[in-house]
């Protein structure tokens, strides 16, 4: 039971010493991701309003009345 917990005790103080040498994204990597999300909420914001402004009703073909076309009266 001592060597488990010698080995727990020798894991804890390892995590527990912090490496100088690590590099971390730290406060100018969240500034530079929170611009970029904020500038992807804005485009997302402009497409929208820019959508709403899209007529998607075709217009109508000025050959026909509007109607479909019988296929089977033409065959006879």
């Amino acid at each position: 039971m001592s060597a488990s917990m010698s080995l727990a005790a020798t894991d804890l103080v390892s995590l527990a010493d912090l490496d100088q040498n690590k590099v971390t994204p730290g406060v100018l990597g969240f500034i530079v991701f929170a611009v970029m999300a904020l500038a992807v909420w804005g485009l997302m914001k402009s497409m929208n309003k820019h959508m709403r402004k899209v007529d998607f009703k075709e217009p109508a073909d000025p050959g026909t009345d509007g109607h479909p076309a019988d296929t089977s009266a033409r065959r006879s």
